[in-house]
This record gives structure tokens, sequence and C-alpha cells, in this order.
């Protein structure tokens, strides 16, 4: 018998063609990569206040000379590295600075990058309980904390998510399953002309009828009251629908108005419909005393939808659905497979999957978890007061400039305003020179039928220095516009 001579060492393993393990990095390399990264983004950070709150790319053109075909060959580190800093990342709105005012900022703390680093760095997998006991109880802590918050009973559950929107679109189809078990061709929905379009979104999604979800109009600040949900759940009955679901706003994104959720509730529990509130911005102004009496009510609610990374600082991509009974969730949710793990029947050993729509997720709660306990919630009580303050300050301040009328002063961390001369075209114009001067970047938004900018304070880097800074733009730019 002859023998075989050795193969080529052509860098492939000798079981095939699968590649050898040049995907396993040594620790040096990943030592390398971790301090290279570190130091950009440091760097980065501390940079922040002296970004432009809106660069003068053209986002277009940066991104048609992004685009690039599926690479065929290796390119150090250090080079993508300094691709993503100096092209990449740049371009757009800095929403992690203290300038940002826009929409509902998101946060981006530092502790919830390190949370992701060590868990994406692990990979354990959190979808069921028994592959990852601790990381889910660790996530089933944080559920806990946040119902607490809001003012639900010990026995509230709820999940994690990526945002609002997936959050109400669960909420949406459990209030659903509970209510309609036979079928929702006749299911009503009713929200105000003010809620947040992923809640009417959710309904379609969950195959409400389009002609079934009622816009209510709100009053002249915003908010909905139950006088008309009242109304048209009364015309509804009388027609043959089913209504099943009121959906409230705590800070609606508009304006931060907070819909009447006592009366709102009341009326939900005299009528048996599952009552909703979309606090995804709002929420966690109930820390503060202020708060809490704006969102008198949101404690009664059969779920609530809150966004971590809006009100508790954290980056973009973390919301919350939080259940009163969290049965109504494992009835919508829940199913099994043969190759699925037994799944627990303890109520305190959450299955996630058997819970929400995913099963394959990524790991959620340290990224609350860790600056929780690492500050404490009261360091977050102060810094949310801090932003209820900054509001109210620059309403004061708007109201001071002559051409500047306040359309809504804030019911949270919201203030709406524009010029009194009429024509919405000066109003435009003065958002365009505010954030023509990148230091603030403001949004806009229609109320009553007018365009009205908007200043919304929630950046844990926002100070009363950016809004003093805000103020005297938008007082030079008013002037300039002034007939």
């Amino acid at each position: 018998m002859t023998s075989r001579p050795d193969p080529p060492n052509t860098g492939e393993s000798p079981l095939g063609n699968a590649p050898a393990a040049e995907l396993e990095l040594d620790r040096a390399t990943m030592q390398h990569m971790i301090d290279a990264a570190t130091a950009r983004v440091l760097d980065w950070i501390e940079s922040l206040g002296e970004h432009p709150a809106q660069s003068d790319d053209d986002g277009a053109a940066v991104a048609r000379a992004l685009e690039e075909p599926l690479p065929r060959d290796a390119t150090p580190f250090e080079t993508l590295l300094a691709e993503l800093f100096d092209h990449v990342i740049p371009p757009g709105l800095e929403t992690a600075g203290p300038g940002y005012l826009a929409y509902v900022p998101g946060g981006g703390l530092f502790h919830a990058a390190v949370a992701d680093f060590v868990t994406n760095a692990v990979n354990r997998y959190v979808g069921v309980w028994l592959p990852a006991p601790g990381l889910t109880q660790l996530e089933v802590n944080v559920v806990r904390w946040l119902a607490e918050i809001v003012g639900l009973p010990d026995t509230a559950g709820g999940f994690l998510t990526t945002g609002g929107s997936l959050a109400n679109l669960a909420a949406v189809v459990a209030a659903r399953d509970h209510h309609l078990r036979d079928g929702h061709t006749l299911g009503t929905v009713y929200v105000s002309d003010q809620a947040h379009h992923c809640v009417e979104r959710a309904a379609r999604v969950a195959g409400i009828r389009a002609e079934h979800v009622r816009r209510l109009a709100t009053d002249p600040e915003g908010r909905l009251l139950a006088e008309p949900v009242a109304t048209a759940i009364e015309a509804d009955r009388e027609a043959g629908l089913q209504p099943f679901l009121v959906v409230a706003s705590a800070g609606t994104t508009n304006t931060g108005a907070v819909d009447d959720l006592r009366a709102l509730a009341e009326l939900t529990e005299r009528q048996g419909t599952w009552f909703h509130v979309d606090a995804a911005y709002g929420g966690f102004f109930r820390l503060t005393e202020r708060g809490a009496a704006a969102l008198e009510g949101i404690e009664r609610a059969d779920s609530v939808v809150v966004d971590p990374h809006k009100g508790l600082f954290l980056p973009y991509g973390n919301g919350a659905l939080l259940v009163r009974d969290p049965a109504t969730l494992r009835r919508a949710f829940s199913s099994d497979a043969d190759y699925m793990p037994d799944l627990s029947h303890e109520p305190e050993m959450v299955d996630f999957s058997s819970i929400s729509p995913e099963l394959s997720r990524d790991v959620r709660g340290l990224r609350l978890w860790l600056p929780l306990r690492m500050h404490g919630i009261d360091v977050f009580r102060r810094a949310l007061d801090e932003k209820l303050d900054l509001a109210r300050y620059a309403a004061d301040g708007l109201a001071r400039i002559p051409e500047i009328e306040v359309v809504t002063p804030p019911a949270l961390s919201i203030v709406t305003f524009r010029m009194r001369e009429p024509g919405h075209w000066r109003t435009r114009m003065l958002q365009k020179k505010v954030n023509e001067s990148r230091r603030v970047f403001l949004s806009g938004t229609k109320f009553g039928g007018r365009h009205v900018i908007r200043i919304c304070v929630l950046s844990f880097r926002t100070h009363r220095d950016r809004i003093d800074e805000a103020l005297a733009i938008i007082g030079d730019a008013a002037r300039e516009l002034a007939p």
C-alpha cells in the first residue's frame, strides 16, 4: 500500500472545505481590538459637546459613496475603525449630544454599551429560561422594577423589546386575544388623534379592520378625555361592534400631552374593555413627584409601554411591555415544538419566548440592570426632575421673546412654539435658521392645523447651558425674521 502525501497547507481544514480556525482570534488580537475601539469611542464621547448637532453633509451622497461589493479580501482592523469614525459615523444628527432637542432623544448611556459587549461576547441564549437562568433572571428583575416604577402590582410581568412599536403591537395582540376569542372582525379600538402612529399600525398588523380604529379628537391641550371615548363605545355597541381596547398616551410625541388617565381608567373598568397606556416617552417621569401627579391613573392600566431608551437614557433599541396579568401574554404568544426544551411551569422562571413574539433574541436585561445597580434609581429620578425644570425654563425663556408664541407649555418635558406673525413659512424658516446653527437641532410638527416647533428635553447630557444657548439662537433668528 502506498502512502498518500500530506495535503498542502492551504488554510483549509483537513476534514473538508471548511476554513481553518481563522475566526478564532487569539488573546492579543482581541485585546488590541478592544483597546483600539475603546480609544476611538472615548475620544468621541469626550468631544460630544463640540460636535455639530446636525452635520452639513449630503446624506444621499454619503450613502452612495459607501456602497460596496461583497468583500473578498481581508482589511486591517485599524483601517476599518478609521473608516467608521472618519466617514461612516459623523454624518447626520448627533442624537447622543446635548444639543439634540428634537423628536424624543435617546440617551446612549455608556454602561449599556459595556453591558452589550459582555453579553454579546458570552453569547448566552435567553429565549427560554433553562439555557441561561442567571441572565434570564436579571431580565425578569428589570421587568419587575419597571412595573414597580409605573405602579403595577407585584404580580405584573412583561418583557423587554426593541422599542415602543413592537411593545405596542404585542399589547394590541394580547388585548385582542383576551377579549375577542371568537374572532376579531368586529373588534374596535379607540385612540386619540395625537396617539403615536405605531398604535394604529399595530392594530392593522393585529388584524383589526382600519375602519374599526376610532381616532378621536383631543382637547385644546392635545389630551384625550373620557367623554368622547364613552360616546364612541356606546355608538359602536349599538351598531353591533365589539369595543375591546382603549389606548391612552402618557406623553404624546407631538406635544408631550398626558391623556386623562384616571377618567379613562374608570371608563374602561365600567365598560369592561382593555386599558392600554402608551407611556414610551413619559412613563419614567412617574419617578418624580410632578410626573407622578401628571400620570395619575397609569397604575390602573392593563398594560403599559415604556421605552428605557427614552426616560432611562439607554441607547436606542430598548423598550418594554408591562402587563397587569402575565397570563394574558402567555395565552397570546405561547407555543411549543418537539425540538424545544421543556418550558418552565413555575411563574417566577420566565420563558420569554412563551410571553412574546420572539424566540431568537439578544440579552437585553443587562443594559438596564448594570446602570441601575451601579447608581440606584434616585440618580435617574434627579436627572428626570432636571429635564422637567429645563423644559419649564425653556418655555419661560421663549415667552420672553416678543416674536415667539408658546403654543403648548410643557406637561412633561416638551414645549411647542411658533412665530407670532401669521404665516407658516416664518415658523418653518425659524426652525431652519436655528438648525443651521448646528449647535442645537429642533424638530417640527403640526398642532391645531399649524406648523409648530418642538423642544424636547430628555438627554442626560443636556443641561441649562445648552438651553440658554438654544434660547439665544432662537431669539436672534426670530428677530431676523420679524417683519
